[in-house]
């Protein structure tokens, strides 16, 4: 498809604009909480607290069996709840996200859900950090609260240019499971268009709580009539010329594109992965809303 080329000072939200997503996020929050906003994540509601001697009616699941084997007595684990959550975000900014068919681009998509998300954890007063990627890490932003990091994050997705070609996610994963040692909520907002990145997905969804969002375009569902049509890849700067007649080529495009979506469904289910998709034409805080909700209706 052709490159739709991202000018960062073009879609620099102004303060109108940061309003408006806070009052969107607001929304979200609200969302959340009505559904229980910590049961829609899995595993971030304890942690472990201390071992104290055993009493009877204490759950006999949690005794500690190496501290009583060591000081002659029965020991149990106890647990508190955790207070803060960490959300940190994976953000996709290679090439193939600058393209839109409409009058928004995938990149944009991508943004808006970023800031959403990231507003989101500022009403929570939880952490927020991120990594953003193209063939490799460009940015990483270490979780922090408050409102100023969360703009510096923000800004950092906006002005970020990758310096290399392609999306190495699975070099991310790899830095993300190899830093964040505590248990976390760990967003993945891309297009998936990488290779050799499933078995760090696994390891890192056996650590944290992993959402998918996978942003696309209606051409990847279905392509719009046209006879010839010239395109450029936007990873590689290569051209080519399509013939939109030849009934053989639309099918083999529109199969291709099912078959990368029912893969990627096929993954994020193997590894208990929630997924998500964000067209360029969807209502993003609408998506994100009914994700949520529908999230933690099944906790």
């Amino acid at each position: 498809m052709a490159r739709k080329r991202f000018n960062p000072l073009e879609h620099l939200p102004s303060d109108a604009r940061l309003r408006q997503l806070q009052i969107v996020a607001q929304r979200l929050v609200e969302s959340l909480l009505a559904g229980n906003y910590r049961s829609v994540f899995k595993g971030t509601g304890i942690e472990f607290d201390e071992v104290r001697e055993y009493v009877e009616g204490d759950d006999t699941r949690l005794i500690d069996w190496n501290v009583s084997s060591r000081m002659g007595q029965v020991y149990t684990k106890t647990f508190r709840e955790e207070r803060e959550m960490t959300l940190f975000l994976l953000v996709d900014l290679s090439a193939s996200l600058n393209y839109g068919s409409s009058s928004r681009s995938m990149r944009e998509i991508t943004l808006i859900a970023a800031a959403l998300l990231t507003l989101a954890a500022v009403q929570n007063n939880d952490k927020v950090g991120g990594a953003l990627f193209g063939g490799e890490i460009e940015s990483w932003i270490p979780p922090a609260k408050g409102r100023n990091h969360a703009m510096r994050l923000l800004q950092d997705i906006i002005s970020t240019t990758p310096s290399t070609e392609g999306s190495n996610l699975g070099s991310t994963l790899r830095t993300v499971r190899e830093s964040m040692k505590r248990r976390g909520i760990l967003v993945i907002i891309s297009d998936f268009q990488a290779g050799d990145y499933q078995r760090e997905l696994s390891l890192v969804a056996k650590r944290h709580d992993v959402i998918a969002i996978k942003v696309s375009d209606p051409v990847m569902r279905g392509l719009p009539d046209f006879s010839l049509l010239s395109v450029s890849d936007s990873e590689t700067g290569r051209t080519a010329i399509l013939d939109g007649r030849s009934r053989r080529f639309r099918f083999e495009f529109e199969h291709f594109w099912n078959q990368q979506r029912q893969q990627w469904l096929r993954e994020c289910g193997r590894q208990g992965i929630s997924a998500i998709e964000i067209s360029t034409v969807d209502n993003v805080a609408e998506r994100l809303i009914h994700f949520f909700r529908r999230r933690g209706g099944r906790r």
